[in-house]
Parts: structure tokens; C-alpha cells; sequence
């Protein structure tokens, strides 16, 4: 891994920007609309992105492992300025691999990571299935409950999964459930669940405000069994780490999850598809004011456009050096003492929100209108200070960093 933080991401990664670049904005912007009006996952698109080796276990394989650190970050950024529904939809997969890629052995790495993605010919999608309709940013809440059969060498998952990207059309699920409710989120273990697996079924499908070409659903489990080996890590792992959260709550009083650590290092691939909503609708914006007339002149020749248009690109680029701090410190195994992996998603999410809404006011009753992109932009923008822990919860994170108190 590179030991120098640097702004210059390289050759290689260049070429990777602007190859993705071009995609985004030949494939993916042009069927943006279309999708979003269908709400409904783009097969034909992410069909076009496995052909070119984009939607592939190995592209972001590849990323992830680029000593810049700034792969992830950059792909990322270019695939959302493309659109952000359809992003997600390409990217997607990805958080159940990467739950796999943490939490496995190298046998289930080896598994089930190449079944998620299929091949071009064959597409398939996974999900990541965490948060429940009581279980939100209180991760130790959940309810869904796993129960090891013994004789049969089997786990038993019952209960309900929530906001579930690709939830009940993937051919892979991966399971956070709890096996032991009295250690909290420290009582947590992730499941394989595979194609076809009996009980496993789609709940109600989100129609949602934004993001609408990704699928977003419920998954129920009633009653489902998984051989023991698809518990992530195996069972002997898991005793162990039972064993030390036990002896954990008994000096501590219960305090603490381990967990926030992985969530923390991949909040920055979250805050970098926000900066390439923001960047997308600040550049609709700035050449819309470059070339809308009003009192005979453009638009940006009033301060008060132009000064707004400052302030945009400022919080965007603010909003990447954020980002790229965080993901360069997570590449080379670099605490976050200061949350600063909450920092970036906060700041990007918060940016993106806030870009968007500038660029529908500078295009005024245009930006209303769905003939432009930016009402779905900032439609697409809304999610980003939800999902991936609240803007609230990054806040939280980041206060009981900087401050070492448990504040509430």
C-alpha cells in the first residue's frame, strides 16, 4: 500500500476515471430518466456494464486493492454522476460482497463472491440485508434470530429485513441476524443465504422519493436453514468472539460495538457517489448560467448567481478531499481517531443535498421540471444523509470521537 497521502491518483486511475467517465455519460445518463419514471433495475444497462467489465467481481477487486486508496472513490463518483439510480444498481452487489470479503473464510470468499455477479450472458445481483422495521440506526435492536440445529449442522434464520437493496431479487442474500440477543450488537453473525433457499421470499418493494432504477425491498425469512458453512467466518470464529463480548460485558457493562469500525471505513465510497450527484447538478447549473439571459445579460454576471455557483464547486471539492483522506487512511490501515470516515459521509451527503437545491433555484421554474435532471438529482440527493448511518448518527460518531465521551 502507498505510505503517502497524494492528490495525484496516477496514470492507471486516470484512465479508469475517464473510461468510466465515458460510460456514465454515454450509457448511463442518456437511460437516467427512463429508468427513473420506470422505477424498476435496469438489467439491459448493468448487462452493458458486465460486457465491459464494470459490473465484475475483478473491476472492483481491483479498486479496493489500488494502492492510491482512491479507487473505490473514484469509480464511485463517476458511475453516480452518470445517475444515481442506476448507480446503485450497479453497484449494489457489492455491499454483500464486501460483507463476505470482511467477514469470510477464503473458501466462502471463493464461493460465493463469483455467484453474485453471474457473467454477462447469466446476470446476477446479491444483497446485503442489515436493518429492520425496528432496527434502524440502532443496530442492536435487531430481531432476526438465528438458531444453530446441531444434529443437522444447520443455522435457522427467522424474521424480517428492511430497505434491502436488491432484497428478494438477488441470487445471493447475506444475513445479519442475532445469535445471542444478550451482547447486543456484539451478538450479531452474517449468514449466507443461497440461490433457491426454501423460506426466503420478497416483502413489500419501496417506492421510493429517489434512486428509483434501484430495487429496494423487504426479505422475509420463515423458517430458512442454511448448511452450518454459510455462517460467515465459521462457528468456531464465532464461539471465540462470543466467548471474549461476553467477557466483554461483564468488565464493561455491555459497552461498545466492534462492528462501527467496518461501517466507519466504508462510509467514503457512500460520501463519493454523493459528490458525483453534487458535481452532476453544480455542472448543469453552471452551464445553464453561462447561457440563460435575463435583463440582457447571462445570469452569472449577477453576484448573486455567481457567488452560489463559488459556493457549490467549494463544498464539492471540500466534500472529495474528505473523501479521499478517509479512504487513503483505510487503504493503509490508518485509524480513525477523529471519525474521519463519518466526517466525509456527512460532509459529501450534506453537500450533495445542498448543491442540488442550489442548481434547481439558479435554473429557477426549469429546475421544477422534470426537462431537466437536477429535480431528480436533488430527488436522488435526499437519501444521502439516511442511509449509510444519518447524518445525525456520523454527527454522534464523530462527537464521541473527538470528545471520548459515551454521549447520547
Amino acid at each position: 500500500m502507498s505510505s503517502t497521502f497524494s492528490l495525484d491518483p496516477g496514470a492507471d486511475q486516470l484512465a479508469v476515471r475517464d473510461w468510466l467517465h465515458g460510460f456514465a455519460a454515454d450509457v448511463v445518463r442518456p437511460a437516467a430518466a427512463e429508468w427513473d419514471e420506470r422505477e424498476e433495475t435496469p438489467w439491459p444497462i448493468i448487462q452493458e456494464a458486465a460486457k465491459l467489465g464494470i459490473y465484475s467481481l475483478d473491476f472492483y477487486a481491483q479498486q479496493y486493492f489500488d494502492p492510491s486508496g482512491v479507487g473505490i472513490p473514484i469509480a464511485m463518483e463517476e458511475l453516480f454522476w452518470g445517475d444515481a439510480g442506476i448507480g446503485l444498481s450497479i453497484v449494489g452487489t457489492t455491499l454483500a460482497a464486501v460483507a463476505v470479503l470482511a467477514n469470510g473464510t477464503d473458501e466462502q470468499i471463493g464461493t460465493w463472491t463469483p455467484q453474485m455477479f453471474g457473467t454477462p450472458d447469466d446476470l446476477k445481483v446479491a444483497a446485503f440485508c442489515s436493518s429492520e422495521p425496528d432496527a434502524g440506526s440502532d443496530v442492536s435492536a435487531l430481531r432476526t434470530r438465528a438458531v444453530y440445529d446441531e444434529a443437522k449442522d444447520e443455522w435457522v434464520l427467522n424474521g424480517t429485513k428492511t430497505w434491502a437493496t436488491n432484497g428478494g431479487i438477488a441470487a445471493v442474500h447475506v444475513v445479519v441476524a442475532t445469535v445471542d440477543a444478550d451482547l447486543g450488537a456484539r451478538g450479531h453473525a452474517s449468514f449466507v443465504v443461497p440461490p433457491g433457499t426454501p423460506g426466503l421470499s420478497q416483502g413489500q418493494k419501496f417506492k421510493k422519493h429517489g434512486i428509483r432504477a434501484s430495487h429496494t425491498a423487504e426479505v422475509v425469512l420463515d423458517g430458512v436453514r442454511v448448511p452450518g458453512s454459510c455462517l460467515l467466518g465459521g462457528k468456531e470464529k464465532l464461539d471465540e468472539r462470543l466467548a471474549r463480548a461476553r467477557e466483554g460485558v461483564k468488565r464493561s457493562g455491555g459497552r461498545g460495538n466492534a462492528a462501527m469500525a467496518t461501517f466507519e471505513a466504508s462510509r467514503p465510497a457512500v460520501g463519493a457517489q454523493a459528490i458525483g450527484i453534487a458535481r452532476a447538478a453544480y455542472e448543469v447549473a453552471l452551464d445553464y448560467a453561462k447561457t440563460r439571459e435575463q435583463f440582457g445579460r447571462p445570469i452569472i454576471d449577477n453576484q448573486g448567481v455567481a457567488f452560489q455557483l463559488a459556493d457549490m464547486k467549494t463544498r464539492i471539492d471540500a466534500s472529495r478531499l474528505l473523501v479521499w483522506r478517509a479512504s487513503w487512511m483505510a487503504a493503509n490501515n490508518q485509524p480513525f481517531t477523529a471519525a474521519e470516515g463519518s466526517m466525509s459521509k456527512l460532509y459529501a451527503g450534506e453537500t450533495a443535498k445542498w448543491v442540488t437545491a442550489q442548481a434547481m433555484q439558479i435554473l429557477g421554474g426549469n429546475g421544477f421540471t422534470r426537462e431537466y435532471p437536477v429535480e431528480r438529482m436533488h430527488r436522488d440527493s435526499a437519501i444521502y444523509s439516511i442511509f449509510e448511518g444519518t447524518s445525525e448518527i456520523q454527527r454522534l460518531v464523530i462527537a464521541r470521537a473527538i470528545s471520548g465521551m459515551p454521549i447520547r
